[in-house]
């Protein structure tokens, strides 16, 4: 079978390819993962605005592990602004994946006038958009954070629907699932919204799509009885004008879905997966690899108490002036190591006081998560991000990330049908 040759945009430090490449490297045994299939990763971008060499650690870490050349650190947008005069090459690709951020998708300009579709400057999925024109690529692979599904407030599931609609333009099928990798294994309870989209020339029956595409297969959920039933736009500019634009209060799209020529069948999906399911003690190191500053002082306990507690309290603004009052529940303090862990994110780098961040009790002291554990928590090889960057560059890295086992899994069943396919 052929290679299924892919692009990672957005690249981080790598989590999309080593979840479908693996990692084999004889002279580097502990970082050895296994691939998905016959993907290979030939080309990608990681930028980190606004620019300057101390932002592009990611990068540098790319580098570091996939080697000199492998990856293009520069905006996004000036690369395919290059590439379109002809001043660089972007080779031909099958595969696209990447995650980004979720932004205002809002396009200005509709298809019917000349030029076609506008977005607005900066938002990085226009930058997907422009790529998937230009290169026309069978699948496509992306990660974003569940909230898209819903975004904006004012007029729930927009952003998504103008998505969908992009796609459903440049000739993609689609399927989508929110995901939270505890539920498929992961010792970490993060939910993400996954999309994969395909050039296909066959009708799907969207219903049986629900309950046997790549998503349904890779990530198995129970049998459902009813799914929602609608049409979007065909034109992003009119949904960003109307698409449920009468004030609902919720978005239509539930966490899985699939779309065709426009056509949208979707369903809050449950988990059914029936492998062993991992927890945060799976990923804890031994006392003596831990260093002396990720422990809390016994001083300092009390302020990390205070901010993992619930409290109802009169606060002040001091802009202001104005007195309101200000409450919130109480979290887990210290981290149950028998479940998974919460969501890990950017800062949880640096020692001071966070109700975000992560304290484990081991033996009596209470300490951070030190990088090595962040990175297992995501399923990178312990150690990936230690190529010289900070205690808080690696920790911004990791809650950037996704979590590798699960474009593993999806990547798995796509070669499946790659291959049942004779490519």
């Amino acid at each position: 079978m052929q290679n299924i040759r892919v692009a990672e945009l957005f690249a981080g430090v790598g989590g999309f390819r080593l979840g479908l490449d693996g990692f084999h490297d004889p002279a580097l045994p502990e970082f050895e993962m296994p691939s998905a299939g016959p993907f290979e990763t030939i080309w990608a971008n990681q930028w980190e605005p606004p620019g300057g060499d101390a932002k592009q650690f990611a990068f540098r870490c790319y580098e570091d592990h996939f080697g000199e050349g492998s990856c293009v650190n520069r905006d996004i947008n000036e690369v395919l602004d290059n590439y379109e005069a002809g001043k660089i090459d972007i080779p031909d690709v099958d595969m696209v994946v990447g995650g980004f951020p979720c932004q205002d998708y809002s396009v200005a300009k509709p298809l019917s006038q000349a030029g076609g579709i506008e977005g607005k400057k900066g938002v990085l999925w226009w930058d997907i958009y422009r790529f998937l024109h230009l290169k026309e690529p069978r699948y496509v692979l992306l990660e974003n954070v569940d909230r898209l599904l819903k975004s904006p407030a004012t007029q729930r599931g927009r952003d998504f629907a103008i998505m969908l609609s992009c796609l459903a333009d440049l000739g993609y099928s689609v399927e989508w699932r929110v995901v939270n990798s505890a539920e498929y294994g992961a010792p970490q309870r993060r939910k993400r919204v996954y999309l994969y989209a395909e050039q296909t020339p066959v009708t799907w029956d969207l219903a049986d799509r629900l309950a046997h595409g790549v998503f349904a297969a890779a990530l198995p959920i129970a049998p459902f009885a009813s799914f929602a039933q609608f049409e979007i736009p065909d034109d992003p500019y009119e949904a960003t004008r109307s698409f449920n634009s009468v004030g609902k209060g919720r978005s239509p799209f539930c966490t899985a879905g699939v779309m065709q020529d426009c056509n949208v069948v979707t369903f809050d999906a449950e988990a059914a997966y029936e492998g062993p399911l991992g927890k945060l003690d799976d990923v804890i190191v031994a006392p003596h690899e831990v260093p002396d500053e990720f422990y809390i002082a016994e001083d300092k306990l009390e302020k990390w108490r205070y901010l993992k507690g619930s409290k109802r309290e009169e606060r002040t603004n001091k802009r202001t002036g104005f007195t309101y009052q200000y409450s919130e529940g109480s979290m887990a303090f210290p981290d149950l190591l028998t479940n998974p862990s919460r969501t890990i994110l950017t800062g949880e780098g640096g020692s001071g006081a966070s109700r975000f961040k992560h304290v484990v009790e081991i033996d009596g002291r209470f300490r951070r998560l030190i990088p090595d554990e962040l990175e297992q928590l995501q399923g990178f090889p312990r150690g990936w991000t230690n190529t010289g960057m900070t205690d808080g560059q690696r920790a911004f890295c990791m809650g950037n990330a996704l979590v590798v086992r699960i474009p593993h899994m999806i990547g798995k069943e796509i070669v499946k049908r790659h291959h049942a396919e004779g490519r």
